[in-house]
This record gives C-alpha cells, structure tokens and sequence, in this order.
C-alpha cells in the first residue's frame, strides 16, 4: 500500500516509517524533538468511559515506548447517528481523565459520524535526540522483558460473546488503562535503547519487529510470558480475535515463517502470543550488565517486570518452552 507513495525526505526528521516505531520524531532544536503519533480503535468495554480511559492510555503509550513525555493531545472520534451523545460525552470524559493524570493537555479534536463508534487520541510529546528509545537499537547479549502480562484480546473477545467472568475483565481493564509513563523514565534512566509496546500484532508479532529491525534474534520463554487471569480459559474455548489467526499467520507460517515454534510449548502458550493486544505492556532489551540495577529500580517504584528472554545472533524469533538455568 505504501510503496507506491513518495514521502519527503527531511534530514530533521530522525524516526520516520524507516524503522516501523511507534511514532515519529522530528528534530526541533539542538537537545529537544517532537514525538508524535495517532491511534483510534473501536470500543473493547461496554463502559463508555473506561473505553475512554482505555483508548487514551493506549495511544499515549506510544510517546512512551519512544522514550518521550506527552504533553499535549487531540481528541478523534467517530459516532453513530443512533448512539446519545452523553454516550460520547462519557468517552472523552475518560479520555480526559487519564490524559490528565499522565500530565497531558487535551486542545481539542475533530468529531465524524460514521456507523461504528472509535475513540482515540492524537498526541504530541518531547524527546532527547541522544536518548530516543526505538525497535532497531536491539544488541546479542541484552536481556529481553515485558512491562504488563498479555491476554486482553481473549478476554476482550469473551466479554463481547457474553461469557467473561466479571473479575477476569476487571483485571483486564486495570492492565489497560494503566499508563507506561513510570516504566518508560526508569528505562531511559538506565540507558535502555531498544523499545517497543505491544498492541495489535500481539507480543510475537511485535518481536519480530524488534528482532528484523534490530538484525539480531531474539528467544523468548513462552512459560515465562505473563498472562491475565482468565485469558488461558477463553483461549481454550476458542475465544481469540480474528486478528490472532491473521497475526499467526503473518508471523509464524510459510517458509520464510519470522517466529519459529520450539517443541513443548502448549498450544493455548502458542496462541497467545498472537493474540491482539489493546494498550499493553513495553517490550525492551537491556545490556546484561544493566539489568540488576534496572530490575531493582522497578521493584522499588513497584513497578511489574518480567525477564521473557534474551537476544542473540540471527534474525528473527524463535519461542523455546522456557529460558535456560
């Protein structure tokens, strides 16, 4: 689709679609850029305002996942003739409430009609240029972690078909509008640099940006990834987005297949990391020397953190049942 199109080259622009991150970044000054990204999703709650809150966290973890601090945002929205408008009032309500608390000011923003309801945010940040985290920046040796547990594409999908445990979908909800703001200061403090979140091409597929990006493999412990209560059961019963099958497929068949299988891994394991994931955790990799320091600074801000693998030589991302020693 973007083959064809000639966009600008401009020697201020650092991060652009080069390297596939999670938003742009423009040169403004001599020690400060601008980060910069959009995203809008349809609701995965029935509560409009917690779709709100969602949907906000969401889209500011992509300033974070760059290394940058939000400061200012737009409202997207599309909206059914047929939905109230205090529907739509409690959206942004939401949306204000947790772009408030991460410190951010939302300016204003543009409304359509449209037949399904989205909700999103466009936001704007600051960055160091020296201290930009990025998918390409990936090294053999650096320890490999995860910022929140996956899972929320299953249970997200059971509560539409009716069939979610009440307490299953409220610990989803709390992972999702759980903002990345802490986690990502303590990793450009530490001097981490390579960094993505994961959000709809679930945690294999964003992997594998990391590892084609990077030119390096990463190996990730399929036994060590968190997952959300509850998200194992719907899995088992069928209960994944479609975007999970299209995710796998992309991803893990066919013979130039970027994230291979190893043996012993559940198939319910296997799945999951395919499964779609709406605001999750940061996915980074950290110099071996680092990593103490950095896992006590996020024990001490009480921040969750799981070591899932490790990077190597090669290319690509092999899934082994769990990590060595």
């Amino acid at each position: 689709m973007l083959r064809p199109l000639e966009f600008q080259h401009d020697p201020r622009l650092l991060v652009g679609l080069q390297t596939s991150d999670d938003a742009a970044v423009y040169l403004l000054d001599v020690g400060i850029a601008l980060v910069q990204t959009l995203d809008f999703f349809p609701p995965v709650v029935d509560d409009p305002y917690t779709y709100g809150a969602i949907a906000a966290a969401n889209a500011l973890s992509d300033v974070y996942a760059m290394g940058g601090e939000p400061f200012l945002a737009l409202n997207i929205a599309a909206w059914p003739n047929d939905l109230p408008l205090h529907l739509l009032t409690a959206v942004f309500r939401g949306g204000l409430d947790k772009a408030r608390e991460a410190g951010v000011v939302i300016a204003g923003g543009h409304t359509v009609t449209d037949d399904e309801p989205k909700y999103g945010l466009v936001v704007t940040g600051r960055v160091d240029p020296e201290r930009i985290l990025t998918k390409a920046a990936a090294r053999p040796g650096e320890l490999l972690y995860l910022t929140k547990p996956i899972g929320t594409g299953a249970i997200t999908t059971a509560l539409k078909a009716g069939i979610a445990a009440a307490e299953h979908v409220e610990r989803a909800v709390e992972w999702m509008v759980k903002l990345n703001r802490t986690a990502s200061r303590l990793l450009v403090s530490h001097g981490v640099r390579a960094c993505t979140d994961v959000t709809g091409f679930g945690l294999a597929g964003h992997a594998s940006e990391v590892a084609l990006k990077s030119g390096v493999r990463l190996v990730i412990a399929a036994r060590a990834v968190p997952i959300i209560e509850g998200a194992e059961l719907y899995a088992r019963a069928g209960r994944l987005p479609g975007g999970a099958q299209r995710n796998r497929a992309f991803y893990a068949e066919g013979p130039d297949a970027v994230v291979r299988r190893g043996r012993g891994i559940p198939t319910v394991l296997w799945d999951l990391l395919f499964d779609p994931v709406t605001s999750g955790g940061l996915l980074f990799t950290v110099a071996a020397d680092r990593a103490p320091a950095l896992e006590q600074a996020f024990r001490e801000a009480d921040e969750p953190l799981w070591r899932i693998g490790f990077v190597d030589e090669g290319i690509g991302v092999d899934v082994v049942a769990e990590l060595p020693g």
